[in-house]
């Protein structure tokens, strides 16, 4: 009896618990909006951020609530954004297909070793300790960005310098937050006038680092005044859309191609 005691009254207080909080589960219980499923389910699960929220369930929370646009997921593309603007019953809107650039064309044969580095093999470490290369601006060549990417859409190419595939690029953004001097840039996929250097060393000291360095000449900007300017000892694009064809001939006789047409040659 002094051992059957103690095992009913806890058999009992274990049901009167589990029954209190079923009734507390029915009465407190928040209906989840039947949308949510189905946004959820028409995200591509990738999680990485793209869309501004911490994950595709953030995401379609503010999508439902209308803090977020349908086209809001640059990953799922055209097609994800009709299918949740069709569950919401919204128009979709326009959505520019954007992809990840690499403004730097500082490779092995290009830009000069100022020694040896022995450290941790990752841009981020060659980064704090000012990487390998003359040119304090460029790529340091050990493919963080390759090692993020989810979507099998950057590698590195023989000369030391990561190539995007623009067909399996989703502009997640993941090599623009891996890269320690931010050489990436996400832009509209028609965009085909790129500057490929980042240095805002004077025009003697960046050609010394690498033979692909922006000089500053002002050849670029004289051609395109109104889309192009030098800023900081570099060449920027203001407006690419006041680019004329007719004038792109005339940025491609920089003395250094650092700025120029993008091929898909480029690509590798």
């Amino acid at each position: 009896m002094d051992v059957l005691l103690p095992i009913l009254t806890m058999a009992v207080l274990g049901f009167l618990f589990s029954v209190g909080l079923a009734v507390a589960y029915q009465k407190l219980k928040v209906e989840e909006d039947p949308r949510m499923v189905a946004v959820s389910e028409s995200l591509p699960q990738a999680n990485c951020g793209a869309c501004g929220y911490s994950g595709c369930r953030a995401f379609a929370e503010k999508v439902i609530k209308g803090d977020a646009p349908a086209n809001g997921c640059p990953v799922g593309g055209s097609e994800t954004a009709a299918r949740i603007a069709d569950i919401l019953g919204v128009e979709a809107g326009e959505m520019v297909r954007r992809v990840a650039r690499l403004h730097c064309r500082g490779d092995r044969e290009a830009a000069k070793n100022r020694g040896r580095y022995l450290g941790l093999t990752t841009c981020y470490a060659s980064h704090l300790v000012g990487g390998n290369k003359q040119c304090s601006y460029g790529c340091l060549g050990f493919g963080d960005c390759v090692r993020v990417c989810l979507f099998d859409a950057l590698h590195m190419d023989e000369n030391g310098l990561p190539v995007v595939n623009e067909d399996n690029c989703t502009a997640c953004g993941m090599c623009v937050d891996a890269c320690p001097r931010n050489l990436f840039e996400l832009h509209p996929i028609d965009q085909n006038v790129l500057v490929y250097c980042r240095s805002l060393d004077r025009g003697p000291a960046a050609k010394k680092a690498c033979k692909n360095a922006c000089i500053a000449c002002g050849i670029c900007s004289r051609a395109c005044p109104e889309g192009i300017e030098i800023k900081d000892n570099l060449a920027i694009i203001r407006d690419y859309k006041k680019i004329e064809p007719e004038q792109i001939p005339a940025l491609e006789k920089c003395p250094t191609d650092s700025i120029g047409r993008f091929h898909k040659s480029d690509e590798g």
